[in-house]
């Protein structure tokens, strides 16, 4: 039978664990990690979330290293709002290929069609390039708050369309535009297997990511970011939970529900992520002794400037 998340994080030596303690010692480091990396990864982290509790902390934070357990665009943003400090990545080629799925004409041509009355929103899931297109970012946790409080009517919402369709059905006052992309992994999710999971635990409740397609959506009795999902299941009185989406956050979990009897499942196809699957313990304890996976922001100082912007905007309406 395979181990549970807890179990294989708790698989992880003392041994291991004081050698991770003395090397952030060394490098002044602490380590981020997000909930969809491997437990082990989890479990010797100083702080796990999801992006958006990722993006706040980082600006924070003491250390001068920042060892960011996640993917490339988490590593730009980190780097983008320390620009003084180390930012290093265990797994330097963990990518999320919705970061890219944004043409630039698509947005020339929103903003020739609407002018100033359009605002350009870009999930955090996206290339620093693509940011530095944009007016203002968002994660899950936080979009159908800042789209309501945008004063432009149009938004185009980059590059997630069924995060995009998920806001514009939260938010009807305003006129979404969809861009064509997603996030493969939660695209794959297969609702044939989501039914056969309901139909087998028919008391479970479905939690499901927005970035699922709205078929997925349709059979979930709770819509929210991978944080709220958890909050979600910790504080339900429900026993039994069919999980949709990546399924690193079964950690998690399972640790902030220890103890409740309460049971999660995920579909017969598990829903995962190559990039993050990649970045493992073995990886994470290289770059803290050999500090390697440095992000550098690119030479184009004026993109760069625009990325952080548009993510200091996302911070200033979030805490709004």
């Amino acid at each position: 039978m395979e181990p549970t998340a807890l179990e294989r994080a708790a698989a992880v030596t003392a041994e291991t664990r004081a050698r991770i303690e003395t090397l952030k010692a060394e490098r002044d480091a602490v380590i981020l990690a997000h909930y969809y990396v491997e437990p082990e990864v989890q479990a010797v982290a100083d702080y796990v979330g999801d992006s958006f509790y990722l993006a706040k902390l980082a600006k924070s934070l003491p250390q001068q290293t920042i060892v960011l357990c996640g993917v490339e665009f988490m590593g730009e943003s980190a780097k983008l709002l320390n620009r003084d400090k180390t930012v290093l990545m265990p797994e330097p080629a963990a990518d999320c290929p919705m970061a890219h799925m944004v043409q630039r004409a698509t947005i020339d041509k929103a903003r020739e069609e609407y002018g100033d009355d359009l605002a350009v929103v870009c999930y955090v899931n996206s290339t620093m390039e693509i940011k530095s297109w944009s007016d203002v970012c968002v994660t899950s946790s936080n979009a159908v708050k800042i789209v309501r409080e945008l004063p432009q009517h149009h938004i185009l919402f980059i590059p997630d369309r069924n995060l995009g369709r998920h806001v514009a059905e939260q938010v009807p006052e305003k006129h979404v535009i969809l861009n064509d992309g997603c996030c493969p992994r939660h695209e794959a999710i297969s609702l044939a297997e989501l039914r056969e999971l309901k139909v087998g635990h028919p008391n479970a409740l479905v939690l499901a990511h927005p970035e699922c397609v709205a078929a997925v959506l349709d059979e979930a009795d709770y819509i929210g970011s991978t944080a709220g999902i958890i909050s979600f299941a910790e504080q339900s009185d429900a026993q039994e939970f069919i999980i949709v989406t990546v399924r690193g956050v079964l950690y998690e979990l399972e640790r902030r529900c220890a103890g409740q009897g309460k049971r999660f499942y995920v579909t017969s196809t598990p829903p995962t992520c190559s990039d993050m699957d990649g970045i493992t313990l073995e990886k994470l304890l290289h770059c803290l002794e050999f500090g390697t996976g440095a992000v550098e922001i690119g030479v184009d100082g004026a993109s760069a400037k625009r990325a952080q912007l548009t993510l200091d905007r996302m911070l200033e309406y979030a805490a709004r």
